[in-house]
């Protein structure tokens, strides 16, 4: 559907993938999955997205690298949205998130609100022109 929000979300643990895909589909989003961030740099070459959710923590490619390298891609990867997901909300992970070049930050396990709330922010270009 035109206006539809996608979404790349890596997460390498099923249940969790599960779980935050089910609450962003339940938002209207388009949601493709992948379980690490080489995965996800794969991704970024095939197809568009509006936001990425990326976890921290993943096998093969961690999201800080997935991160960098994305960001190293082209145009249309620098205004992309970028938030991470991870278990630990101390300081040093939050300034490496915004260094890789991330935008935001949540703490798993994420709620819907939460997630909700992340999209409408990151997504939300109409509403901040009539904002503004």
């Amino acid at each position: 559907a035109p206006g539809t929000v996608r979404i790349l979300l890596a997460e390498d643990n099923a249940i969790n993938a599960l779980l935050t895909r089910t609450l962003l589909e339940a938002e209207g989003c388009h949601v493709e999955v992948v379980e690490d961030g080489a995965l996800a740099v794969e991704a970024m070459k095939n197809a568009t997205y509006d936001m990425i959710f990326m976890d921290m923590r993943m096998p093969n490619m961690d999201g800080l690298e997935a991160t960098r390298k994305i960001r190293a891609m082209d145009h249309r990867s620098k205004g992309l949205p970028i938030v991470a997901l991870t278990a630990n909300a101390f300081d040093d992970d939050r300034n490496a998130c915004f260094d890789s070049g991330m935008n935001d930050f949540m703490t798993k396990p994420v709620s819907a609100e939460e997630l909700s709330e992340m999209v409408k922010i990151h997504t939300s270009r109409a509403e901040e022109k009539m904002a503004s």
